[in-house]
């Protein structure tokens, strides 16, 4: 069927801003060591002698401290052990890169707060299975990026250690949970982050920030303890970045560190695939509402744009089962139930459970009056995974917004106000990404819309699992067709 998106007229979304609200963006990009390069650039220049890593760190150093008064971004500097590195960096493809590991995995000689104040974190005495893996590929950490408390809101809102904004115009929010990654690397600190994902974390401040944002396949990466433990392992980490070739080139690298045996290899994506693929689009969440007409359009551009490019593209229904949000929302709150009834046993007498947010202690209440229901639910979402598999064995790839309207603005989603004030404004704004956290399959939010406001709106698309490949050369296709928009401008 031929896309020829009409707009409607939209109603005022929460995180637009009046037409005389003066735009403040906010960047770091100049004529130093790290230039416009994205992490490939970098390789390539460092490789090439025409910079060196103790220039490169110090000129993120020097671009993290110029922005992050602004953003708010970082949890943990680690500057000093960065430069001792920067003089005898360890090997890896991307020996030298900068980076910043996202503050709810363990990295020794850091503490991990995992965005809360509730508790006294000491530096952690070794590295965690992730980190461990992601540094193997020669990143270098500057410190710790900031999250939503315990990742559990799209936005990271905190009551004391205050919100982390978008550099993109420095009255909304920079998504969440993995904020910090997404802003510093949005703002050219750093040309790639880590980030991960339980319901949306990767994917939705990729989308708000304008990056590039893959939640590879479970079991894709290494993963530390407590995410593999989980009864339905919702959660992927992975990197947010400013081009597609730099996201593809972790899962390369990071392959070579440590390959899943259960799934297909990425191996090395650097070009478009040739194959035209069937691609449904969806534009009504699996919730039943749907997104905003103006983002409805975008993704109807998307799509004919799909079209144009010889692509076989059709309309969808999400292949959920029925219920889906509220077995979602149950089921992580469970993780927030556990984070409080252990928090004392897990973060030792400092701890402080009145300290948590709203957000956290709702649905950790909201958990314990539904543990009789939770075996039920854990089938009812497994559920989901066959469902997936069935609708892929017809389509290569499906089609989304990654978020259902425009980015709000911070006090949107502040977790001071009651639980079900911020269940009712996430829900209306994350519909579209947990699908895949249980499930499993990958999915990708690529920077390829703008709102009539300037703000940077995903889109999402996903694939079967074990084919992050067919996602990257799509995505290396669109990169070429609508090239993304550069916070520079």
């Amino acid at each position: 069927m031929p896309y020829r998106a009409c707009m409607d007229d939209a109603p005022a979304q929460p995180g637009r801003p009046a037409h005389h609200e003066p735009r403040q963006r906010v960047h770091a990009f100049g004529d130093d060591a790290l230039g416009t390069h994205d992490a490939v650039g970098l390789v390539e220049a460092i490789q090439s002698g025409a910079v060196s890593i103790p220039e490169v760190v110090e000129a993120a150093i020097a671009r993290v401290e110029q922005v992050d008064p602004v953003l708010n971004a970082m949890a943990h500097r680690a500057y000093d052990r960065a430069r001792t590195e920067a003089s005898d960096p360890r090997g890896g493809w991307f020996a030298g890169v900068p980076t910043l590991v996202k503050d709810n995995v363990d990295v020794r000689g850091m503490p991990t707060r995992n965005g809360s104040d509730a508790y006294v974190a000491a530096p952690s005495r070794a590295d965690g299975d992730f980190a461990r893996m992601y540094l193997a590929t020669g990143l270098l950490p500057l410190g710790k990026s900031q999250l939503s408390e315990y990742g559990f809101s799209a936005a990271a809102e905190h009551p004391r250690l205050g919100p982390v904004r978008s550099p993109w115009h420095t009255a909304h929010v920079a998504g969440a949970s993995s904020s910090g990654s997404a802003a510093l690397v949005a703002a050219g600190a750093v040309p790639i982050a880590h980030a991960n994902d339980g319901g949306g974390s990767i994917r939705i401040p990729a989308s708000v920030n304008g990056l590039v944002g893959l939640k590879p396949t479970r079991d894709r990466l290494a993963q530390d303890k407590l995410m593999r433990d989980m009864p339905i392992r919702i959660v992927s980490d992975g990197v947010v970045t400013r081009s597609v070739r730099d996201t593809a080139a972790f899962l390369r690298e990071a392959e070579k560190v440590y390959r899943a045996l259960s799934l297909p290899p990425v191996g090395d994506i650097t070009r478009p695939g040739r194959a035209r693929l069937r691609i449904g689009v969806q534009t009504d969440s699996v919730q039943g509402r749907r997104a905003s007409a103006e983002v409805t359009e975008l993704t109807l551009k998307t799509a004919a744009l799909l079209e144009e490019l010889g692509h076989r593209v059709e309309p969808v229904r999400a292949p959920v089962p029925e219920g889906f949000p509220q077995l979602f929302v149950r089921y992580w709150a469970l993780l927030a139930f556990f984070i409080v009834r252990t928090g004392r046993r897990t973060y030792g007498p400092s701890w402080d459970p009145g300290r948590l947010d709203n957000l956290t202690l709702g649905l950790a209440r909201h958990a314990g009056r539904n543990l009789h229901r939770m075996p039920a639910t854990i089938a009812r979402l497994r559920l989901a995974a066959r469902a997936s598999t069935r609708f892929f064995s017809r389509y290569d790839v499906v089609l989304t917004p990654t978020l259902a309207h425009e980015t709000p603005r911070v006090g949107h989603l502040d977790p001071t106000q009651d639980y079900d004030t911020i269940m009712e404004r996430l829900m209306e704004w994350v519909q579209f990404t947990p699908i895949q956290n249980v499930t499993g399959e990958p999915a990708i939010s690529l920077p390829l819309a703008t709102t009539a406001a300037g703000l940077p709106q995903g889109m999402m698309l996903g694939a079967a699992r074990g084919r992050e490949a067919t996602l990257l050369e799509l995505a290396y296709e669109l990169e070429e067709a609508a090239p993304f928009a550069s916070i520079r401008a």
